[in-house]
């Protein structure tokens, strides 16, 4: 985890007004810190070419690309520049219009009202000499990246048309392996909801304290937090029928069993994992046949409540109550 203050870059937005930001130095933007993630994360993983960069469309920056080939690593982001390509007289969307659909891809999406359709991606994909921006062309070279466009067939009703643009210095032979890359940033999805658990459960931006240490130090256990329930949440679809000794105590097993019964409910099978839907259920959860998972939200209200439960038993255990 990276802490950092905006003051380091103030006076960037008012330069970027009077120079085009392409031609402002990266070490001068707030933009740096996307290039700090890739060294720190190989410093401490090491083995630089199993690590893999996935970012989003803030993180379609040239200066990340080269970095992460220079420290031998590899990167997946979705673009958000039309950047030249080829000769230098066209755009990779010009590029990426005269190339053929390699195939369909068929994905569960659910819509705003929560309800799950099926939708039809065309994969678009090229291996594309992709330039610099102009105004950095006398420092970065050319880079030959593979292109990928999942474009959503027709006009779906109650949300936008899925359209992801991705581009990675991994090479991408054919749809199976485009459709690996796609899975692979769906998977980013993750962070934002560590993100959401961290400032809507944990309510991270309330805090009062005065220091930026004490702050960090707050942050630090608060991530902690955030992961346990993220974890808990993936762990409980993926792995349904492990202990559930994996992820809770005994205590915690044991009041769980004394405070929801599991008669009659086939989500909560005892000695499995599944047996989170108790947590879960504590949190508000109903637990019907036709509800999906639990998600985030009702295993953090689970969890908090549970751990005043578990601090309140072990008071009256120790005798201490009304002394």
């Amino acid at each position: 985890m990276k802490f950092w203050t905006p003051k380091k870059f103030k006076g960037t937005a008012q330069l970027k007004k009077k120079v085009n930001p392409t031609r402002v130095p990266i070490e001068k933007k707030e933009s740096v810190r996307w290039l700090d993630n890739p060294r720190q994360s190989i410093e401490r993983l090491g083995q630089p070419e199993r690590c893999i960069h996935i970012g989003d469309r803030e993180s379609d920056i040239y200066e990340l690309y080269c970095l992460t080939q220079e420290l031998g690593a590899h990167f997946l982001v979705r673009a958000c520049v039309d950047r030249l390509a080829g000769d230098g007289g066209h755009t990779i969307a010009t590029e990426m219009e005269e190339t053929s659909v390699k195939g369909v891809h068929y994905i569960d999406v659910r819509d705003d009202k929560g309800e799950m359709t099926k939708a039809a991606l065309e994969i678009k994909l090229k291996r594309i000499a992709v330039l610099p921006p102009i105004g950095k062309q006398n420092r970065y070279l050319a880079l030959d990246l593979t292109v990928i466009h999942a474009s959503e067939r027709g006009a779906p009703k109650g949300r936008k048309p899925i359209e992801w643009k991705l581009i990675t210095d991994l090479p991408v032979r054919g749809r199976s392996e485009a459709i690996e890359k796609i899975n692979w940033y769906a998977m980013r999805w993750k962070i934002e909801m560590f993100h959401k658990i961290l400032k809507s459960g944990c309510r991270a931006e309330d805090s009062k304290l005065r220091t930026a240490e004490r702050l960090a130090n707050l942050m630090a256990v608060f991530c902690i937090l955030s992961w346990r329930v993220l974890w808990l949440t993936m762990l409980n679809r993926t792995a349904p029928d492990a202990s559930p000794k994996m992820a809770l105590t005994d205590t915690e097993i044991a009041l769980l069993d004394e405070l929801i019964s599991d008669v009659g409910n086939r989500r909560c099978r005892p000695g499995t994992l599944a047996y989170l839907t108790k947590l879960a259920r504590l949190g508000g959860y109903l637990a019907r046949a036709a509800d999906p998972p639990p998600g985030n939200v009702v295993i953090w209200r689970g969890l908090s409540r549970l751990t005043d439960i578990e601090l309140g038993a072990e008071i009256g255990a120790a005798g201490n109550v009304g002394n």
